[in-house]
């Protein structure tokens, strides 16, 4: 999204015309939902906290300053409400160690992924990322899917753009190991049919 027609909705709202917020909300409420559901897990609760998010944003809105693309403060406000919404719930991120030092036969894992339908192949990664740690998921989804930079990524989270960069190569390695392990049950299952 143009940084400038956000810019204009915003201040439309700070003067009073609440219905260009629900331009915004109608803009970025897919991936409001999409990145709480990363970390909370449960689609009830990704929508409570989408809710909580633009009702965040909403009254905060004269708080935006313009040093970042709205988008990104609206990531910021949504990612740290998925985690207060963990906390409250008493419910922790889930997180996963990783052997950095094991090889991963990825070559062969794209052999196999270009004999699927472009179709199968979104499913498989959809449920593959599912599969990953909240925030390895988070992590991927912005990189790949809401296509931020780094930088962007590491104001959202509130960490260096290295560890962001670190982080994503592990959480590659990790997405590259569950899609390697499903496509092999994959194959043996339609093996086994035949």
């Amino acid at each position: 999204m143009s940084q400038k027609p956000d810019e204009h909705l915003i201040n439309k709202v700070i003067k009073g015309e609440n219905n260009a917020y629900a331009v915004l909300v109608d803009r970025y409420k897919h991936m409001v939902y999409t990145l709480a559901l990363k970390i909370v897990k449960n689609r009830e609760d990704a929508e409570e906290v989408a809710q909580d998010t633009f009702v965040k944003a909403y009254s905060a809105l004269n708080e935006f300053k313009g040093e970042s693309k709205f988008s990104t403060w609206l990531y910021k406000i949504a990612y740290y409400r998925s985690l207060d919404y963990l906390k409250k719930n008493k419910r922790r991120v889930e997180t996963s160690t990783i052997d950095i030092s094991e090889e991963y036969n990825i070559a062969s894992m794209d052999d196999a992924l270009d004999g699927m339908e472009v179709k199968e192949r979104a499913e498989i990664i959809k449920h593959a990322i599912q599969e990953l740690p909240a925030a390895d998921a988070v992590l991927i989804t912005l990189y790949y899917f809401e296509t931020l930079s780094m930088n962007e990524i590491s104001k959202v989270m509130g960490i260096s753009a290295n560890t962001i960069k670190v982080r994503l190569f592990r959480g590659r390695k990790r997405l590259a190991k569950i899609l390697e392990n499903n496509l092999e049950q994959e194959i043996i299952h339609s093996y086994g049919r035949e």
